[in-house]
């Protein structure tokens, strides 16, 4: 029960019963999660295996590492993701039955005042989720140049006046290095339109944490892995909590590409290796958006490997 308790505090999962339904998950199995983080889904998912079931975390996180489950079933790697197919193999894994991705930051990352995550306290301009990699946010504000700037918050950011946000930071770190969380705010205040001071900071910080992590890369590359190591009959499930996450999911799981165009085979055939279990995201219900409100932001979606047979049949 303390396990569990913990594990809330570090992280409240979301959807955990949608993730655990959509995975579908033989006892037997071998299964993924690729985001451990306070171990919540890992936990439900242990909770569904017989004894020769088998599940290998990962997380790029050492904080998480805290979090590890005591079971001879459970591994806990800290790696990125994206790195998936090469450490299952070094675990002699080269097929697993089901894949979970919570994609985001966890609620102990939006927490820790040093990491940089939030813009409701005053920390270090960090935003790396592995803090094993060099180039912080803090780097990246002082270093690129408008343009450069521009086009990240303009494209992982979705501001709208990416353009201004871009210009106010070089001309404040003229001045002085920005190195703080709050210094940053400082720098772009006059640009928060007035009642979305809070959305336009978030959106702010999330295109500076998706380029410090490589995130979409990171994504696309699971993805691919995923669709390679799943046996037939297997699923993913991805939960994504904003619009460029959810795109490059909805894309690949319908077109088993990332610009979503389908393409077919000499008879008309689709070939996709994967088919979405549901045609629409799954979305958290009443109960749960009041009693976790990150929940409001976030997509499953689910995924199912295509037999061979009946693919050529279709």
């Amino acid at each position: 029960m303390k396990d569990w308790e913990n594990c809330m505090n570090y992280h409240l999962p979301v959807m955990l019963n949608e993730c655990i339904e959509g995975l579908n998950i033989r006892p037997e199995g071998t299964y993924v999660d690729a985001t451990f983080g306070g171990g919540g889904h890992s936990r439900a998912i242990l909770s569904q295996l017989g004894e020769s079931g088998r599940l290998i975390a990962f997380d790029q996180d050492a904080d998480a590492l805290a979090n590890a489950i005591e079971d001879s079933r459970f591994k806990l790697l800290n790696e990125n993701f994206r790195h998936m197919k090469s450490f299952l193999r070094l675990q002699g894994v080269r097929s697993v039955d089901g894949i979970l991705a919570d994609l985001g930051v966890s609620s102990h990352q939006f927490d820790v005042a040093e990491r940089g995550f939030s813009t409701r306290f005053n920390g270090e301009l960090d935003l790396r989720m592995d803090r094993r990699q060099e180039v912080t946010a803090r780097e990246l504000v002082n270093r690129m140049d408008e343009h450069e700037l521009t086009r990240i918050l303009r494209l992982y950011g979705e501001l709208p006046n990416a353009y201004q946000m871009a210009k106010a930071i070089c001309r404040a770190r003229a001045e002085k290095e920005i190195e703080t969380t709050f210094d940053l705010r400082e720098a772009v205040k006059h640009h928060l339109p007035r009642g979305m001071e809070n959305k336009y900071l978030a959106m702010l910080f999330q295109a500076l944490r998706i380029e410090v992590n490589g995130e979409l890369e990171a994504l696309q590359e699971m993805l691919r892995q995923a669709a390679e190591l799943l046996n037939p009959g297997g699923r993913i499930a991805v939960m994504s909590y904003h619009s460029l996450e959810d795109r490059i999911v909805k894309n690949f799981f319908r077109a088993g590409n990332f610009e979503g165009e389908i393409e077919k085979d000499f008879y008309g055939n689709p070939i996709v290796p994967l088919k979405p279990v549901s045609r629409k995201a799954i979305v958290a219900g009443e109960e749960e958006l009041q009693r976790n409100p990150r929940s409001r932001s976030a997509r499953l979606r689910v995924a199912e490997k295509v037999e061979v047979e009946s693919r050529k049949q279709e």
